[in-house]
């Protein structure tokens, strides 16, 4: 299948590819509705969930959903919402959080963007971006998610103190984010030697993407951005 150019807000790509299997497609009937958030109107992230949460975290582009799901499953105080538009990654995830009776995750399966701007002024205590399309092409860097806007979007919800997570194998993407960071009144990078931007962070499970990337010979970087 070719890829089809999808735009809403910020998010260029495809919505589906290979064909769901019957229990996932049922799963998108079922269980999404149950767990997608409101799409229209403000959204306070503490209220979305059945029970009290110590923190609220936000994944966007979570692809397979192995990193959101070892963080969902390890933290069960803390709530998590992701965020992924690719129909197929949506349907994966929901059969491991229906596996594993997860009551702490929460969906959004359309632009990213759109739910950020309605969510509450410092609602959040870490917003994850992990290995998102570097659109390598120089024609197509503004197509990037990562931006001078999307930071400041980043910074609005954050609470000061709150955590900026960023991982990429591609060089040039690393260095367009560390600019835009660096440039920021907003965010502090907490690195202080070479190892902290090349470890991944403490209970890291790896995702398919990274596991591509390294066999391919590509290193991944991993920053950290505080919130002021």
């Amino acid at each position: 299948m070719s890829e089809e150019a999808f735009r809403q807000g910020s998010f260029f790509g495809r919505r589906k590819g290979k064909r769901l299997r019957a229990g996932q497609a049922d799963l998108l009937e079922d269980l999404l509705p149950r767990l997608r958030i409101d799409r229209t109107g403000p959204v306070d992230p503490r209220t979305l969930f059945a029970r009290p949460v110590s923190e609220v975290r936000l994944e966007i582009g979570f692809g397979g959903g192995e990193h959101m799901l070892s963080e969902a499953s390890a933290h069960p105080d803390v709530g998590h919402i992701g965020c992924e538009p690719f129909v197929n990654g949506m349907a994966k995830l929901l059969s491991s959080v229906q596996e594993r009776g997860l009551d702490n995750v929460r969906l959004h399966d359309d632009d990213a963007v759109e739910l950020i701007d309605r969510m509450a002024d410092a609602s959040v205590d870490r917003v994850v971006l992990l290995y998102a399309d570097p659109w390598p092409k120089r024609r197509h860097h503004k197509r990037r998610f990562l931006s001078d806007e999307t930071l400041a979007r980043f910074a609005r919800i954050l609470r000061p103190g709150g955590e900026f997570r960023f991982a990429s194998d591609i060089d040039h993407y690393v260095g367009w984010t560390l600019a835009r960071v660096l440039r920021s009144p907003d965010f502090v990078w907490t690195a202080e030697r070479p190892d902290d931007w090349r470890r991944p962070w403490a209970g890291w499970p790896g995702t398919r993407y990274e596991a591509k990337a390294i066999r391919e010979g590509r290193v991944p970087s991993y920053l950290t951005m505080i919130r002021r």
